[in-house]
């Protein structure tokens, strides 16, 4: 199927790189095609055939992309009362929007393939009643050949399917939350899913409106939702008014081995409604607030898109500028501050906040994942019964087969998914009376590590400090607790010191008291 993308660029005309031929590394050769990237005259090769085919594997995980069988009570008087939502999903913002995350063990034991059911949702408002038969979306802007196109005819094009991590820029904000409130509600560890996704390619879509590289004129792709659905917007923004919108660079919406798709299936299913339902953008390797769901727009432009969303959201600010000097300032408008590709992360799974570990077992299993942006393969998962003076690593024992991995160099290989990793420890390391606690890190391929300590900032995005865990040591066993538990339920270490300051934040970094470490227990 993937062969078959390359013959529809050619059938549209495409003209991107020059005939020549290209040598292979085991020595063989073969001619150009249009998925190569052409860049100042330079073909880069980027045979699709070197590409795992998961078209078969997604069909043999349709049972986890298997719909709730009946609406929550809690969305009967809500705009969404139609949507049937898993009831165990960890509301963040209330009953509406519906903004959730899985609780992570119960994700976790799924396996590497998450269920649709339990995968991370992130509604700005009430999700759009689309229909299947009417639904399209334009591709339009400064191209030569615009044109609308609805599901039945984008379902029909040659399509590309493989497995990706949706991850929230917010994953971990509850902890930034207890250091000093942030803008943002409180996600805990598991803003996340990792499932098959089925698509057109997004530069097939914009090679058949007659782009074919950047250029004057053409340098970002803008996408966007339905109109009128959200309360802020700009005059004449792109998307229109009451939309979500952002935009993308044109390399990346144009290089086959970013494999950004224009998705309508996920685990071998058309999409759920709170997933998107009928069509939406993935963007392999990047936060889940540039993936536009109920896509609308496609528009090329000689700037980035002027949506009120893109603007303002999505950004890492300094830690000193609180949104208040964001907004005086213009730091909202700041583009080095805007984030695309994640960075790397990670949790533990097992063991749950909570849970005794038996003081007469021998060992005990920690279990957790780990992921990184950008097709940064990670590394290392390591764990510290010393609070950092020494490292274990643990088993990365289940991770993905990279995308354009072959005939290219292991930077070239794309790693889209998170990885899973364990670690057989026993008991009497955390029965040990100096184990005060556990801390979790991880390693990509490009040697970027969590970060010892949080570092706040006013949006609480891509948090990623060592995950901490304390120990509690009992008659029964060693007592775990978490840093904190996903959304307003109080629960959790950090929430405890929280709790106890005069504002009921930590405020490290401004005057607070304590640090992350746990106290040494005294002899």
């Amino acid at each position: 199927m993937v062969a078959n993308i390359a013959a529809a660029v050619v059938a549209a005309g495409a003209g991107a790189v020059a005939h020549k031929v290209l040598a292979r590394k085991d020595g063989t050769t073969r001619a150009s095609s249009a998925d190569d990237v052409a860049v100042d005259g330079v073909a880069f090769a980027t045979d699709p055939s070197q590409n795992v085919d998961h078209a078969d594997a997604a069909k043999k995980v349709k049972y986890l992309a298997q719909m709730w069988p009946e609406v929550d009570a809690r969305d009967m008087k809500t705009p969404d009362d139609w949507v049937k939502r898993h009831p165990e999903l960890i509301r963040l913002t209330g009953k509406h929007p519906f903004n959730v995350e899985a609780p992570l063990p119960l994700l976790y034991d799924y396996g590497f393939i998450s269920p649709v059911n339990l995968h991370i949702v992130r509604n700005h408002g009430a999700v759009p009643r689309c229909e299947w038969d009417t639904h399209t979306f334009d591709v339009c802007g400064n191209v030569p050949k615009p044109f609308t196109i609805g599901m039945d005819e984008l379902a029909a094009m040659p399509s590309d399917t493989f497995p990706c991590l949706v991850v929230c820029a917010g994953n971990r904000r509850k902890e930034q939350n207890l250091i000093k409130s942030s803008i943002g509600f409180s996600w805990g560890p598991c803003a996340i899913g990792n499932t098959y996704w089925t698509g057109v390619p997004l530069r097939v879509l914009l090679n058949r409106a007659g782009i074919y590289k950047p250029g004057p004129g053409a340098r970002y792709v803008c996408l966007s939702g339905p109109q009128n659905e959200l309360p802020k917007d700009y005059p004449d923004q792109d998307g229109g008014p009451g939309s979500y919108g952002t935009s993308i660079d044109m390399e990346t919406a144009l290089d086959p081995t970013c494999d950004v798709i224009v998705a309508y299936e996920q685990n071998g299913e058309k999409l759920h409604p709170d997933h998107g339902f009928p069509v939406r953008v993935i963007i392999p390797g990047y936060i889940g607030g540039r993936m536009i769901k109920f896509l609308k727009e496609i528009k090329v432009t000689d700037r980035e898109s002027n949506n009120f969303y893109h603007f303002n959201d999505n950004r890492v600010l300094p830690p000193p500028v609180d949104a208040e000097r964001a907004t005086e300032e213009g730091w909202w408008f700041k583009p080095e501050f805007i984030i695309n590709q994640l960075n790397i992360n990670g949790a533990v799974a097992y063991p749950a906040h909570d849970e005794v570990i038996p003081a007469a077992s021998k060992t005990y299993t920690f279990k957790g994942y780990a992921y990184s942006g950008g097709g940064r393969k990670v590394i290392r998962a390591e764990l510290s019964f010393d609070q950092g003076l020494s490292w274990k690593l643990a088993d990365i024992n289940v991770r993905e087969e990279p995308r354009w991995a072959n005939f290219c160099s292991g930077d070239k290989a794309r790693h889209w998914c998170w990885c899973m990793w364990t670690l057989d420890v026993p008991t009497e390391w955390l029965m040990d009376k100096d184990c005060v606690e556990v801390c979790f890190r991880a390693v990509d391929q490009s040697m970027n590590k969590m970060d010892e300590r949080p570092t706040w900032n006013v949006m609480g995005m891509l948090n990623n400090p060592w995950y901490r865990i304390r120990i509690e040591h009992t008659p029964a066993g060693a007592r775990v607790e978490h840093p904190c538990v996903a959304g307003p339920t109080p629960g959790g270490w950090m929430q405890k010191m929280a709790a106890k300051e005069p504002t009921g934040e930590l405020l490290w970094g401004w005057g607070g008291s304590g640090t992350p470490a746990a106290p040494k227990r005294e002899s």
